[in-house]
């Protein structure tokens, strides 16, 4: 499948902030399902825009802007070619082996609820079907409200009621709790329903032995398809963030974003 993504993010600021300093992980590196075609990100403004890569391997552009500026716009536009994998993860860049995606963050901490929980999902079943079943009970027993703001897993189980990004942070935390490895994934999904989207997208990897990396999005219910576009892997959302940074002086900021992601017409051969 051919997918074409524009995402255009706009920064307003109430007051114009003296410097940016920003790391933006908003380009997908080549994989067996995934093959990059055209990528690019620019600005609106002039600015220092350094590719290179994090711990994790992956892709990432340290942004810097030292002026005052009332605005600033970060778009992307690029086209990557897709394949039906299963949900299995191969081909890709790995830094560290599987044992390091056990380690829990703040944000991925599974408290007793989470631990009782994730045992009682399993019981006896092999850890691929007891990941698969993890999926659908969270998707089952959880709402979904992207206007519900970001907490860490233990919170967002207490409440029931999650956001997209902590949904994954409980997926992983209940994998972590029954020992096996799992991370947080950045990217994006095509909707062929809907072309025009208000965010990007995330699910989570669990490592099978004897098969490897896994996909699994507790959030639609379902292993990533052609229709995914994997960009950016971390321990959870803090390591995976398409923007993270800081800015210096200002006040408060607000986001308008613009994004697409839509099958890409082929172009016709002479």
């Amino acid at each position: 499948m051919r997918i074409r993504v524009e995402h255009r993010t706009t920064y307003i600021y109430d007051e114009p902030p003296s410097s940016i300093v920003q790391i933006l992980r908003l380009t997908p590196r080549n994989h067996e399902g995934l093959q990059v075609r055209s990528w690019r990100i620019f600005l609106d403004h002039d600015a220092h825009l350094v590719p290179g890569e994090d711990a994790f391997g992956n892709t990432t552009h340290a942004l810097s802007l030292n002026r005052a500026l009332d605005d600033l716009t970060i778009s992307v536009e690029g086209e990557v070619e897709t394949h039906d994998t299963g949900g299995v993860l191969t081909g890709a860049t790995e830094r560290f082996p599987p044992g390091l995606y056990l380690r829990e963050t703040p944000l991925t901490q599974a408290d007793e609820a989470i631990r009782t929980f994730a045992r009682g999902v399993a019981g006896k079943r092999e850890p691929l079907d007891s990941l698969h079943a993890l999926t659908a009970s969270l998707h089952d027993g959880l709402a979904v409200d992207n206007e519900t703001p970001a907490s860490d897993a233990a919170k967002a189980f207490a409440a029931k009621t999650v956001c997209r990004r902590d949904m994954n942070h409980l997926f992983i935390a209940a994998a972590r709790s029954l020992g096996i490895p799992a991370r947080y994934i950045s990217g994006y999904v095509l909707n062929e329903d809907k072309a025009q989207q208000q965010s990007a997208h995330a699910w989570a990897e669990a490592h099978v032995a004897g098969l490897g990396w896994v996909g699994f999005d507790a959030v639609n219910a379902l292993s990533p398809t052609e229709a995914y576009i994997r960009v950016a892997m971390g321990l959870d959302y803090l390591g995976a963030a398409p923007v993270r940074g800081s800015r210096s002086g200002g006040a408060a900021e607000h986001l308008q974003v613009n994004l697409t992601v839509g099958q890409a017409r082929r172009q016709q051969q002479n």
